[in-house]
């Protein structure tokens, strides 16, 4: 047997034990998410060895979609960590074995504090099993590993089981792509979701401006200087009445033996591509993809030209 296929028998029997657990799934799930929706304080997600290591997952899962909660190891809990459970949390136990000595120890604990708890496990008999509120199975055929020893299909189902109860009630909470990025705005998605067209818009003295009677040079100075490769073209109340690009630029000189006497609205493009303010950055870049654009304009509902910006801004930004 050679690594690939070695590799794919790995797949084929996680894959088997993932579609085990999902057509096992009844009512206990529902009761879990019953449970989780009612949480009045916070979810404490707990497990030892490799569980322990899916249970901070399955919690920082739930944390990141609208479901406050955080990783307690059952060992710690038994030295002063069980301090962090209080009345209106929910406490769920990861152990396939059902048989973790330190869950034994903490679970009459917890339920003290009118705590409900939900097991994951695969042993329905299991002495976790019987002093949890709702029992989830993850019981398997067999493991990944050859030898039936390291935890790898029991995992891979542990984790499964935990995404499918955190997007459930993300669902259910009709938690948004926005709410999302609160709780991320340190990352690429977070800066996506979070950044607005007039964040990274050019204003005032950087916003390039020329006037309808402006000279094909003063046109040229002001795309040089500004640096979006492109320029509007405001009336006296600063109304866009169009958009000069570099590539008109160009054209021109393809149709003109000179520039004498052509100005700004002779060359203008009269119907540009704008958007407004307060649009999503992402929003900004799929106009500018859609219609082959490198720059574009920024007007107020009143098509005021409030702002520029280009590509170069949206990679500064980090957008792209």
């Amino acid at each position: 047997m050679n690594y690939i296929t070695q590799a794919r028998q790995v797949f084929a029997e996680e894959i088997t034990a993932l579609n085990k657990i999902a057509a096992n799934l009844d009512t206990r799930f529902e009761q879990a998410i019953s449970v989780l929706q009612n949480t009045k304080g916070k979810v404490i997600v707990s497990g030892i060895g490799k569980s322990g290591h899916i249970a901070s997952k399955i919690a920082a899962t739930l944390a990141s979609t609208g479901t406050p909660a955080f990783f307690v190891h059952p060992a710690e809990a038994l030295h002063g960590d069980l301090g962090m459970i209080s009345s209106g949390d929910t406490f769920i136990a990861i152990s396939y074995s059902g048989e973790a000595v330190e869950f034994t120890n903490i679970i009459p604990l917890v339920k003290r504090l009118d705590v409900p708890v939900i097991a994951i496990t695969g042993n329905h008999n299991s002495s976790l099993a019987i002093l949890a509120d709702v029992v989830l199975s993850i019981q398997i055929d067999k493991e990944a590993c050859p030898m039936g020893l390291a935890p790898t299909s029991s995992t891979t189902a542990t984790l499964v089981l935990g995404d499918a109860l955190a997007i459930v009630l993300l669902q259910s909470k009709n938690f948004t792509a926005n709410d999302f990025a609160l709780s991320h705005p340190g990352g690429s998605l977070g800066r996506k979701l979070l950044t607005k067209v007039s964040d990274i818009m050019h204003i005032a003295d950087k916003l390039p401006v020329v006037s309808p009677q402006s000279s094909i040079k003063e046109v040229i100075l002001e795309i040089n200087k500004k640096k979006l490769g492109m320029t509007g073209v405001v009336d006296s109340q600063m109304k866009l009445s169009g958009i000069i690009t570099d590539g008109d630029i160009r054209r021109v000189l393809e149709r003109y033996d000179s520039f004498v006497g052509i100005i700004a609205a002779d060359i203008m493009t009269t119907t540009p591509r704008t958007i407004n303010s307060s649009v999503m950055a992402v929003e900004a870049i799929q106009v500018m993809e859609d219609y082959k654009i490198t720059a574009i304009a920024v007007v107020d509902d009143n098509n005021n030209y409030v702002g520029a910006f280009n590509m170069h801004d949206l990679f500064s930004a980090k957008l792209l």
